[in-house]
This record gives C-alpha cells, sequence and structure tokens, in this order.
C-alpha cells in the first residue's frame, strides 16, 4: 500500500470516529470526565490528514529525484513540486480522473505510474504527442520524419557528470517545445525505435540520454498514468555530503 492510500485509510478511519463523536458519543463523554485518547485523536488530526490529503491529491505532490537519468535538467536528490491538476483531477488511490483539465504538452516534464509497475513513478521528458512517429537512430531523434536540432555545447563537467567520460552537452530544440539541456555520448547509440504513438498515450525520454531507460525500452507512457506536471524544484541536497544546493531551490522546471 502507498502512502496516498495509507493517507486515504487514515481520513476514513479519523473521519469515521469524529462522525461517530459528533452524533452518539459526544453526550456520553460529558458524562465521563476522562476523555477517550482515540476520539481526541481524531479530532486533533483528521483535519490535518483531509487537508494534506486534498493538496496532495488535487494540488501539489512533492517528488524526488532518485536517479540520473534526467541530468542535467534534474540531479539526483532534487525534489520537485508536481502539478496534479495539470492533466485532469483524478480521485485518490482509484486515479479515476473527474475533471479534464488539459493534457500534456511536448517538451513538459511530467510525473507517471511505470507502465510495466504502476506502484512506482518514474520522471522523464514528453517528446512525442498521440499521432506524432518517434524515430531514435543514429545517435538522433526524429519526429514526424524530421531530425530535432540540437547544438553541441562541449564536454559535460556539472553534476553527476561521472556516467560516462566522454558526456556531451545539448541544446535540444523540440517542435513547439521549449528548448532544454539533453547529455549525449557521441558514438555511443542508444536504443534504436521508430513507432506511431497510439491515442491516449504518449512517448517520454530522459535528458540523460544514454542514462535512461525510458519509452525506447518499455513503451508507451498511457494517459491514465499520469500524475502530474514537474514545474519547479523546492528543495536540492546532494546526496554524496548531504549538503543543500540553494542555488537549484526555486528553478523552475521547462
Amino acid at each position: 500500500m502507498d502512502f496516498e492510500a495509507w493517507l486515504t485509510l487514515a481520513c476514513f478511519v479519523t473521519g469515521a470516529v469524529w462522525i461517530g463523536d459528533k452524533l452518539v458519543w459526544s453526550k456520553r463523554r460529558e458524562k465521563n470526565e476522562n476523555g477517550n485518547w482515540a476520539i481526541e485523536f481524531a479530532h486533533s488530526f483528521f483535519p490535518v490528514l483531509i487537508a494534506v490529503l486534498v493538496l496532495r491529491a488535487f494540488v501539489f505532490e512533492p517528488f524526488r529525484i532518485p536517479s540520473k537519468s534526467m541530468v542535467p535538467t534534474l540531479l539526483v536528490g532534487d525534489f520537485v513540486l508536481v502539478s496534479k491538476f495539470s492533466y485532469g483531477l483524478r480521485l485518490p488511490v482509484t486515479h479515476t480522473k473527474i475533471v479534464p483539465t488539459g493534457e500534456p504538452e511536448r517538451g513538459d516534464v511530467v510525473v507517471f505510474r511505470y507502465p510495466k509497475n504502476p506502484s512506482v513513478d518514474y520522471i522523464k521528458r514528453i517528446v512525442g504527442l498521440p499521432g506524432d512517429t518517434i524515430t531514435y537512430r543514429g545517435e538522433q531523434l526524429y519526429i514526424n520524419g524530421n531530425a530535432v536540432p540540437r547544438d553541441d555545447k562541449g564536454l559535460y563537467t556539472g553534476a553527476d557528470a561521472d556516467v560516462y567520460d566522454d558526456m556531451r552537452l545539448f541544446i535540444e530544440h523540440l517542435p513547439d517545445g521549449p528548448d532544454h539541456e539533453m547529455l549525449h555520448v557521441v558514438g555511443r547509440a542508444g536504443p534504436e525505435v521508430s513507432v506511431t504513438v497510439p491515442e491516449g498515450k504518449y512517448f517520454a525520454m530522459g535528458d540523460n540520454r544514454d542514462n535512461s531507460a525510458d519509452s525506447r525500452v518499455w513503451g508507451f507512457v498511457p494517459e491514465d498514468n499520469l500524475v502530474g506536471r514537474a514545474f519547479m524544484i523546492w528543495l536540492s541536497v546532494n546526496v554524496s555530503d548531504f549538503d543543500i544546493r540553494f542555488s537549484r531551490i526555486g528553478t523552475l522546471l521547462h
């Protein structure tokens, strides 16, 4: 059971106790000088738990970056805020969409439930929309038959640069999407693929192209698996020495 399920269960239990006390037990407690700890607990924590559940399910959810697949955009130890209302409001636990509010755009950095194991959340960049033909061949990304242009900015020496010896930094220019930084090792071809994205699904890739298991490996991201759009780094901790990287706090993602 994940955190959201535990939180929902806690809200249900404390809420049931709170309602029961309002309707039945409060009169009995007036005759008893010794309070019931469970009822007192429910009165104290039910409003807090329900507020947290509403915020987490419908507004914002925090997410910690666990891997190097999105370097240099996101580093291991970054904590991002995820907008839960960008792609539709969903019920907690069941994830049923109740209010459509929008769809992913090309270039969005999204958190989604991993299609092979929905209990695990992944974060990648959307590069292919429904109906697009996506090809990755010869170290080059093509969208609808057109090579996506990129500018070589030289050897990457930034944080988490120790994956490969010759890692280079590029600026990739996605069509109808934001320009963004991307890492690639010249001469190291990643998994090659050529597919058309079905309706209701998306093609996602990591910005660290040669160190990312993404749609080239495990397929498309179903619309139902979307959690939300990552839009800001709210905390960043260097996991090697636990120093806070203050310069990254408040960085908006694009």
